[in-house]
């Protein structure tokens, strides 16, 4: 019987993933590959802070799965998986209902050879009080789509209104990665919104403020990359926050430990990530305290030889004597999804697996169109600092390479081709 490769999870590793595998085995027919997701579309998740700024259209930069399998030699399947029988090697997935509840698909069981868990992860309230009920989420296209229309709305309703337009107050919490770009990318909208014609709202009237529990911008990566970063969010008039955790929030704003008051219409929580919390139940995986599988080097769970895991949903170790675990970037999974298109070649023919180490190659920040901060690590590069304009190059070049893993080379030149072109066709901002 034809090996049943299933994996869980159509995020960027886990499509890079199915993709690959299909066109090496399931195009010859030596393996049957299944890609399984609760969505029919996949964004790239470091674009959602673009999806809700409305800088980027996310219905024309979605990739369709149906279609991606069609071109790739492997199968989707719709569904979320719920359930995990280890002795029977097979999964469980959800029931599937449309808006109105009425049932797609039933609840059913899918059986595996191999399975690949590769279902990311999601923002970490750390149970602060308020927070599920009053802040958005960036998870997700569904809630970067929701932040996006709230907005809108309160510059739609600015403009029709006779009265004097109150400012807009958003609080970000965390001034991570995805905090700062978001907020970059609000003071362009902000200015992109007045040249469309709501002017009502002057862009010093979006008044951000990023509040952030650690000393500094961006506590992960070298202070040489969140010292510029801050200079430049600054300079835009962002309100910068540290050594400010929050402590609960309202419908009005957010409270800190040390007492003082931030008013806020819009509120995000971009700090922190965990895993789903029933993957800390999964058929007696091990896990961690957020919720991630322990996997070995090999990418294989602890417990289970014929089970993998990938990407930000497994506590995969460094190499050598780091007792960390690897760092939950879209580059780690990136690299995991490369090592494990080798994992299954090998376990097809019944050799020992490899091990994965972990490469960092540093890392981009972008703050929309007004720069790029980062560093690029490596062999040839050493470690070399980068801002401006070529920065904002190399992150660009991240998307297309994700892109070029998905497409090929021609289909990838054709779509940056259609984007350029699409630029001068289209308003610069989405406006709906």
């Amino acid at each position: 019987m034809t090996h049943r490769i299933v994996i869980v999870g159509g995020g960027a590793g886990g499509l890079e993933l199915a993709t690959r595998l299909g066109r090496k085995l399931g195009k010859r027919k030596q393996a049957h590959v299944t890609l399984v997701d609760a969505n029919l579309t996949h964004i790239w998740k470091p674009l959602m802070h673009e999806i809700a700024a409305g800088s980027l259209n996310s219905s024309a930069d979605e990739l369709n799965y149906v279609a991606q399998a069609k071109w790739n030699h492997f199968e989707f399947q719709l569904g979320r998986l719920v359930g995990l029988d280890r002795e029977n090697k097979h999964i469980r997935l959800a029931a599937i209902t449309d808006e109105h509840g009425k049932e797609i698909l039933a609840e059913r069981t899918m059986p595996y050879d191999t399975l690949v868990i590769s279902i990311g992860s999601k923002t970490n309230d750390f149970g602060t009080p308020g927070a599920a009920e009053h802040c958005l989420f960036l998870d997700t296209r569904a809630q970067a789509e929701r932040f996006h229309q709230q907005l809108l709305n309160q510059y739609l309703y600015a403009q029709a209104s006779s009265e004097t337009a109150a400012p807009i107050d958003i609080a970000i919490v965390g001034a991570g990665a995805t905090g700062v770009e978001l907020a970059a990318e609000l003071c362009n909208t902000a200015q992109q919104l007045v040249s469309y014609g709501l002017n009502r709202i002057r862009p010093e009237d979006l008044r951000i403020t990023i509040i952030e529990a650690s000393n500094r911008v961006l506590p992960v990566l070298p202070e040489r990359i969140g010292e510029p970063v801050a200079q430049q969010l600054q300079k835009l008039g962002v309100r910068l926050m540290t050594g400010a955790a929050v402590s609960s929030i309202t419908e009005e704003g957010l409270t800190t430990k040390n007492g003082e008051f931030i008013p806020a219409k819009l509120k995000v929580w971009a700090a922190g990530i965990r895993a789903p919390e029933f993957l800390a139940n999964l058929d007696g995986l091990e896990s961690n305290r957020i919720n991630q599988l322990v996997v070995r080097p090999t990418l294989q769970t602890t417990l289970d030889d014929n089970i993998f895991a990938f990407g930000d949903c497994a506590a995969c170790p460094m190499s050598g004597e780091d007792s960390r675990n690897v760092p939950p970037r879209a580059q780690a999974a990136h690299q995991q999804a490369s090592l494990l298109v080798k994992s299954v070649m090998a376990r097809l023919k019944g050799e020992a697996l490899p091990e994965y180490h972990y490469k960092d190659y540093g890392s981009l920040i972008s703050l929309s169109r007004y720069s790029a901060v980062g560093n690029l690590m490596g062999n040839l590069t050493g470690n070399v600092m980068l801002e401006g304009w070529l920065a904002r190059m190399f992150y660009v070049s991240l998307y297309r390479l994700h892109q070029r893993a998905l497409y090929g080379n021609f289909r990838t030149l054709l779509l940056i081709i259609s984007d350029h072109l699409g630029h001068t066709l289209k308003p610069r901002l989405k406006l709906h």
